[in-house]
C-alpha cells in the first residue's frame, strides 16, 4: 500500500514497476513542531504518516509512507496555501541555493525501514515576468516549495546535487533498496511506459 495522495509517488513507483494494491492518504496533523527542523520535520511526518495507516495493512503487506520538505536555511517551506504565498516562496528560492529532502518509511509485518535523502537545488534569479508567468500556471498548488521540478520549474534550474527523483518527491534508488530489503523486487522490465 502507498500511504500518499501524490500521484507523482505513484508515477515514480510505476518507473521501476512497482504497482501498489492501494493507494490511501494518511489523515495528520503536518503543522511543523515550534523550532523543528527541516530534516527532523520530514522524518517525522513519514513516519506518522505510516503509523496512521498501520493498522489497515495486514502482517505480510507493505505500507510505503513519505513526506518530501523544501528547506531555505532552517525555514520550512511546506506546500502554499494561495498564489500570494507562492510567490513569497518563488522569491525567497530566486537566485538562491536551497535543499529538498524527502523521509521515506516502509513497514513490512514487525520491521520498519526508514531513510532520509537530501538533495540541493539552485534556482536561477527569477525575473517579475517568470515569476509571475509560473503563478499563473497553477503548477504550483500542491507542490512543496511552491514549485514542480518536473515541470516548467524546470527552467528556474541550473544545477541540482543529489537524487533528481528525490525533487519530484520520492528517491526512487533508496526506495528500491529499501523494498528489495523488504523482499519487495522492483522490476523495471514490467514498468509502466
Amino acid at each position: 500500500m502507498l500511504g500518499s495522495a501524490s500521484p507523482r509517488r505513484l508515477e515514480l513507483l510505476a518507473r521501476i514497476g512497482v504497482a501498489p494494491d492501494a493507494v490511501i492518504p494518511a489523515e495528520i496533523d503536518e503543522t511543523p513542531a515550534r523550532a523543528e527542523l527541516p530534516r527532523a520535520y520530514a522524518l517525522r511526518l513519514a513516519l506518522e504518516k505510516n503509523a496512521a495507516l498501520a493498522a489497515r495493512v495486514g502482517p505480510e503487506d507493505a505500507l510505503l509512507t513519505a513526506d518530501t520538505v523544501v528547506a531555505a536555511g532552517r525555514r520550512i517551506l511546506g506546500k502554499p496555501e494561495d498564489a500570494a504565498e507562492a510567490e513569497r516562496f518563488l522569491r525567497l528560492l530566486s537566485g538562491r541555493r536551497h535543499r529538498v529532502i524527502t523521509a521515506v518509511a516502509l513497514r513490512r509485518g514487525a520491521r520498519l525501514w526508514r531513510r532520509r535523502v537530501e538533495t540541493q537545488v539552485r534556482f536561477k534569479r527569477l525575473s517579475e515576468d517568470e515569476i509571475a508567468a509560473y503563478l499563473r500556471s497553477g503548477e504550483w498548488r500542491g507542490k512543496a516549495g511552491g514549485y514542480a521540478i518536473q515541470g516548467a520549474a524546470a527552467m528556474f534550474v541550473p544545477a541540482i546535487n543529489g537524487s533528481y527523483t528525490n525533487v519530484v518527491g520520492l528517491p526512487l534508488t533508496e526506495t528500491a533498496g529499501m523494498l528489495a530489503a523488504a523482499g519487495i523486487a522492483p522490476d523495471p522490465g514490467h514498468a509502466a511506459a
